[in-house]
């Protein structure tokens, strides 16, 4: 799939709320800036990061939290983990796979159809992978209550990880 999609030439940068692939880091701060004066994002918990509130398909509240990385100022990579605001560990609605389940109708609903479940031998690592061009998404579990994606350019990704290995 992989092979196919960037042999196919087409590029797709979009990310999410005018956020792209190849944005300079000056447009990510101004883009976030002006979505922090209209309410729709705020400061993360942590120093480098973004706090946004989607609508889910399940309608429980999560959290969202994003932060690019940068490769010659512009983005590549966007990290995101979701989760739940009620997560407890005794409550099954709210699970990390569920919540899994939740991100990948919302990232249809975004990316459109498509994601294919991959996995290791024992299926102890799930991930849900799509490729469109040259953006691939990934979504998996990160640990009990949070669900990691990551959209990446993968030409640059790979560029980087041959540059790094040289």
């Amino acid at each position: 799939m992989e092979k196919r999609e960037l042999a196919s030439g087409k590029i797709q940068n979009e990310l999410f709320l005018g956020l792209k692939l190849g944005m300079d880091r000056k447009a990510f701060y101004q883009t976030c800036w002006d979505l922090n004066q209209q309410g729709l994002l705020v400061n993360g918990p942590s120093e480098l990061s973004v706090e946004y509130r989607p609508t889910m398909p399940s309608r429980f509240p999560t959290k969202m939290m994003f932060y690019p990385r940068f490769e010659d100022e512009r983005i590549y990579l966007m990290p995101i983990e979701f989760t739940y605001e009620g997560w407890a560990p005794w409550n099954e609605d709210l699970k990390a796979e569920k919540l899994r389940e939740d991100v990948v109708k919302l990232f249809e609903s975004w990316y459109g159809p498509g994601f294919i479940e991959v996995y290791n031998e024992d299926k102890s690592q799930i991930v849900f992978v799509k490729m469109d061009g040259n953006r691939r998404i990934r979504i998996f579990k990160k640990h009990l209550s949070v669900v990691r994606a990551e959209i990446s350019d993968l030409p640059v990704e790979k560029k980087l990880k041959g540059n790094t290995n040289s």
